[in-house]
């Protein structure tokens, strides 16, 4: 599934759905462990891989949950992921979690 078939983003917001859908691909990118297949979630009856929804939040304007930012964080080891211009986005927590899975496909291709 490409990131096509996901509900597309309305003037920067995500359908709260996609939000729920970011938050279990986030829950299932913690639990990847090495040399394993990319985690999918169920999205609307389908399974999608974690890179595709992190792939449609990537330009999500929607202010991320705290909670979210705080395990972002912890997983990547920043003290803020932001821009530090504002509160933190899906946008911003999503190119750096699908940057991390491209990172770790390719490297399994090796």
């Amino acid at each position: 599934m490409t990131t096509r078939q996901l509900p597309a983003l309305h003037e920067g917001h995500a359908p709260v759905m996609l939000h729920g859908a970011f938050d279990e691909a986030l829950e299932a990118y913690q639990g990847w462990a090495p040399g394993t297949e990319e985690p999918q979630v169920s999205f609307e009856g389908r399974m999608v891989p974690i890179s595709s929804v992190f792939g449609r939040m990537r330009t999500c304007t929607d202010i991320l949950p705290w909670r979210i930012e705080g395990d972002v964080s912890a997983l990547l080891g920043y003290p803020a992921i932001g821009n530090g211009e504002g509160p933190s986005t899906y946008a911003d927590a999503a190119r750096l979690l699908r940057a991390l899975c491209v990172e770790r496909l390719r490297n399994a291709m090796q």
